[in-house]
């Protein structure tokens, strides 16, 4: 290694290379004659060196290594000096693994790394979200108090950091900091109700866990994120699951009412004959009002069901114990096999599991009765293992099968194991108290293995028959002479003396404790005090049986999976689970982020016009109505009703493709509805726009409607997150919209692509025409006004198209093909999620260019892509413009593929500018302060913009806005105010951009929108072009 020393330093100077060489020489040579001993500390040496070295390729080398030192569990601290010296290092590499070193040490070298606390600072501001959330890790793993107000500071900016790896970090830290400091837990509480509110599922099991273990006991922080982590937990990482699976547990049991109640209120009213009137009225209300789940309740059960298919095991018993503790008896039986599949992993996943399948084999036999035979004894299992599935077989013993467990326990008597063969017998015996039919066969067969040659199995047969024998004294005579007759051949006395003797002289001081206690009781002396004289009503006493019984009958009251439960006993942290209320408190407080989207698509006003439409209508089409209505209302909600009917359901379904076909089913159902109302309105005109409406919704469902019900539908929407949700209800909001415009306007020309849309043509106004169909038409329609006025959200047409070409394809790497592209900045006809795109393709040769098409596509995962049509021939300096669809998910990702002709194929790429992602939208100055307020907090960008007063006025700042972005003017009350509305293409997303001047030459631009990263994107853009002269 010294030869890399001389290389790593010959740039700084010979003098410098000499005496490092004799340094190397001094160090290494002892090694010579101590050889081992002196390898380690010659290695740091090296590797302090290559940390010293001015080379990022030799730093990389040694920082590699010490990584990999620490992985081996070697010790590595004393490096510590050497390698927080790189910590301000530009080479990213370097900076990631000298972070990861400084986590594993900072804690044991304080002084150190609280010299390089600025650097870390700022490594919070770097670009990079790993080095942003290692420079986090590493503040938080310096535990000095003194620092507690930064790391306090550097967590609230962490937790509205656009990256979520980043906001998943300071959930980690939460956790630290409140261990360092117990009382910044008020301000701790605060960022975990922040993050709670988080959509990514990459935050949501870290900030559980903090949730966990700083505030616990506060259950109002879960209500408004229920059912949103119910939706979540599917995708959430496998670890974050086991969290929030514990945590939702608890929370159930103190929210809803028990399921298993409905079998006890029967006993009860058929326990008491003689009651009074009052009573049995009483009693027979509660007979009228059986049961019924909470539809969240019935949400947590059906969105953990998929879970029990999880790779990791941990997993597996969180879902387990999540249905043993509040699923309904007749439900939890779900739950036997994915355990048992768990017994073919390693041992100490098998102990575990087995654990805690003894606890639940005590009180529901039933559910692992068909399983009987995976408890079977392997010979390579391991003691721990033998005995917990002897104790599950002991539990499902009963009259069908003891008799093949019994001849199962003859073989496991014989195994070498003796602490196995001992635990055998006690099973033995145990199944001969519980299993009356057996008890003499039993009986016979311990008292056989008397004349065993192994002392351990005699002597636990001895002990087995002795309880046995005190249960039922008198019907086993014989026995007790059989064994008497053993004792022909030797005196009681002497084998008293020598049994005391034995005990006298025992390893274990508490046998040798309680031998001297009875000598000196039924041995007296004249040392022996008076106790003697009563030693034989002290050991001839009337005793109560012993019992035989499980050692998990009272590891019940713990939950399962815990360790507390595997400890039988209380375990640091652990948290009790409630008993389950008499009264269910009050399930509207889990409704609070639903009631603000209702009332984002609904205005006040709407209950009573409803009523009123459907008082309108005859008793069947009510009927009909208030079923559909019913089912909207569920999955607005995200909950479910009418749970007795849905036993059936496959919980593994895949929520996405469930709520696209979804929108498709209620679409055809309020077409129908549509054409039924038209009918009762119009007559005879009315019929035919019935036909027609009729015609339209089979040929666009096909059969959806008649094969799906409408529960259903309702019931798999809830399993989408909130902000999908929200999305496709705006979709269906449009699409409806659209449908209903169609089928009141006669068809005075042929209906085009752009018709069969989700959004309104250009060519169509804004407003809703007749307004003698909009009451009852809007009763049903979710997201619309009541009144004659526009909706909320509509697509507008956009108030500038900028002409601004991008070069796609340059003539001379086309070899004469040239190809741009622009944003016509309107509905695309191939795909209402896709950004419509004109291509331009020119020919600049003097020949024909023929087969022009699109080849190889190379997109990101999620995007989707719908080509132009091949052309035939491009003729010399000819030109022609087609259009493509593209769907970019709201991300600014780029969409490679492959132009080619008939000879060549060229790579080409298209990357959207973010305002090109919006599709404007026209709505109200109030409305769009109603949307702004529901956007706050994580979902609001700004920043302070300055410039010269000329730049600030009206027309210049419309003007600058609408060329970045494809969004709407939005009427405003105040000079001062400027406001845009638009949404996104794929998601449907709002993104509300206001800009509002203040004193002097500066101005605040504001963006709100779900789509943060969009949003922060849409503002870096704005801000430098607001700020131009």
């Amino acid at each position: 290694m010294s030869s890399n020393s001389f290389s790593y330093n010959e740039q700084s100077g010979g003098g410098e290379a000499t005496e490092l060489g004799q340094e190397a020489t001094s160090t290494i040579s002892p090694s010579g004659a101590f050889g081992l001993f002196s390898s380690d500390l010659k290695k740091n040496e090296d590797l302090k060196q290559m940390l010293e070295s001015n080379k990022d390729s030799a730093k990389l080398d040694a920082m590699k290594r010490i990584v990999g030192m620490i992985a081996k569990g070697k010790n590595a601290s004393e490096l510590f000096p050497a390698v927080v010296k790189n910590v301000a290092s530009k080479n990213i590499e370097i900076k990631k693994l000298v972070y990861v070193y400084l986590v594993r040490y900072a804690e044991e070298q304080q002084d150190l790394a609280l010299l390089s606390i600025s650097t870390f600072q700022r490594a919070l501001k770097d670009p990079n979200q790993l080095i942003r959330a290692s420079a986090l890790r590493v503040l938080s793993s310096i535990r000095v108090p003194i620092i507690v107000p930064i790391m306090m500071l550097a967590i609230k900016e962490a937790s509205a950091d656009l990256s979520p790896y980043v906001r998943k970090n300071a959930a980690h830290a939460i956790q630290k900091l409140y261990s360092l400091d117990p009382e910044q837990k008020e301000m701790l509480i605060e960022v975990i109700e922040k993050l709670l509110k988080d959509k990514s599922t990459l935050v949501a099991g870290s900030v559980v866990m903090a949730f966990e273990e700083v505030c616990p006991d506060r259950i109002d922080l879960i209500h408004k994120n229920y059912r949103k982590l119910c939706n979540l937990l599917v995708d959430v990482e496998e670890w974050g699951q086991v969290v929030i699976i514990h945590m939702l547990t608890r929370y159930a049991r103190t929210q809803f009412v028990s399921p298993w109640k409905e079998g006890d209120e029967l006993e009860d009213n058929e326990k008491n004959f003689y009651e009074s009137d009052d009573d049995q009225k009483e009693k027979t209300d509660k007979r009228k009002k059986p049961y019924t789940m909470d539809p969240d309740h019935r949400l947590l059960i059906r969105n953990t069901k998929p879970l029990l298919q999880s790779r990791n095991a941990a997993v597996v018993m969180a879902v387990a114990q999540l249905y043993w503790h509040i699923s309904p008896k007749s439900e939890a039986g779900i739950i036997s096999k994915s355990l048992v599949r768990l017994l073919r992993s390693n041992r100490e996943v098998q102990y575990i599991v087995l654990q805690n399948i003894a606890t639940m084999s005590i009180q529901r036999k039933g559910m692992f009765e068909p399983y009987l035979k995976s408890f079977y004894v392997r010979s390579t299992d391991p003691t721990m293992i033998k005995t917990l599935k002897l104790e599950i077989l002991t539990n499902l013993a009963n009259e069908a099968n003891i008799s093949t467990l019994l001849r199962e326990f003859q073989t496991y008597v014989k195994s070498q194991d003796k602490q196995f063969a001992a635990a055998t017998i006690q099973t033995i015996g145990r199944c001969a108290t519980n299993i009356v039919e057996v008890t003499d066969t039993c009986l016979n067969g311990l008292v056989c293995l008397l004349s065993n040659r192994d002392e351990i199995v005699v002597a636990e047969s001895v002990v087995v028959i002795k309880k046995l024998l005190q249960m039922q004294p008198v019907q086993h005579g014989e026995i007790i002479k059989h064994m008497a007759k053993l004792l022909d051949s030797i005196t009681t006395k002497l084998l008293t003396q020598y049994i005391l003797n034995l005990g006298k002289y025992d390893q274990n001081y508490d046998i040798r404790d309680r031998t001297r206690f009875i000598r000196q009781l039924i041995v007296p002396n004249e040392k022996s005090g008076a106790l003697s004289k009563y030693a034989k009503k002290i050991f001839l006493a009337q005793k109560p049986a012993p019992l035989l019984e499980s050692p998990f009958k009272d590891r019940d009251h713990f939950q399962l999976g815990t360790l507390s439960h595997t400890l039988n006993i209380k375990a640091t942290g652990y948290l009790e689970l409630s008993n389950w209320p008499e009264v269910a408190p009050d399930p509207s407080v889990r409704n609070v982020e639903v009631i603000e989207l209702a009332k984002e698509w609904t205005p006040a006003g709407k209950a009573k016009q409803e009523n009123s439409a459907k008082k309108f209508y005859s008793e069947s089409e009510e009927e009909e109505d208030s079923s559909d209505s019913s089912s909207d209302s569920e999955s607005e909600s995200g909950s479910e009703s009418g749970e007795e009917g849905d036993s059936n359901e496959d919980s593994s379904e895949d929520s996405s493709s469930e709520q696209d076909s979804e929108s498709g089913r209620e679409s055809g159902l309020e077409n129908k509805r549509t054409a039924k109302r038209n009918s009762k309105a119009k007559g005879k005109s009315g019929s035919e726009d019935e036909e027609k409406e009729n015609e339209k919704s089979k040929t666009s469902d096909s059969s959806n409607a008649e094969s799906s019900s409408i529960e259903d539908s309702s019931s798999d929407s809830e399993s989408e997150s909130e902000s999908e949700s929200e999305s496709e209800s705006r979709k269906v909001t449009q699409e409806k919209e659209k449908k209903t415009k169609q089928g009141r306007t006669p068809l005075t020309k042929d209906v085009s692509l752009l018709d069969l849309d989700d959004f309104n043509p250009v060519s169509t106004p804004v407003a809703l025409p007749i307004p003698a169909l909009s009451p009852s038409l809007m009763a049903d329609l979710e997201g619309l006004n009541l009144s004659t006025s526009s909706s909320v959200i509509s697509v507008s047409t956009p108030v500038f198209v900028p002409t601004k070409t991008h070069v796609l394809l340059h003539r001379m790497s086309g070899k004469g093909l040239a190809a741009h592209y622009f944003f016509p900045r309107q509905p695309c006809i191939f795909g209402d999620k896709m950004v419509s795109i004109q291509i331009t393709l020119n020919n600049t040769t003097d020949q024909k260019i023929e087969n022009i098409h699109i080849g190889e596509k190379k997109l990101p995962i999620g995007l989707k892509m719908h080509v132009f049509n091949p052309i035939d021939s491009l003729e010399p300096e000819g030109s022609i413009t087609v259009s493509m669809g593209i769907d970019f998910c709201d991300s600014t990702q780029t969409a490679s593929f492959q132009l080619c002709t008939k000879d060549d194929c060229f790579s080409v790429n298209i990357q959207p500018p973010v305002g090109e992602l919006l599709l404007p939208v026209a709505m109200s100055e109030k409305d769009f302060k109603k949307e702004q307020g529901m956007l706050t907090g994580m979902n609001e960008t700004s920043a302070v913009i300055i410039a010269a007063p000329q730049n600030f006025t009206p027309s210049v700042i419309f003007q600058k806005v609408v060329n970045i972005a494809n969004v709407g003017a939005v009427p405003s009350g105040q000079d001062n105010i400027h406001r845009f509305a638009a949404k996104t293409v794929h998601s449907g997303s709002l993104m509300l951009v206001t800009v509002e001047l203040k004193e002097g030459s500066t101005a605040q631009l504001i963006i709100n929108t779900e789509k943060t990263v969009i949003g922060s994107v849409l503002l870096r853009e704005l801000k430098p072009v607001l700020s131009q002269g």
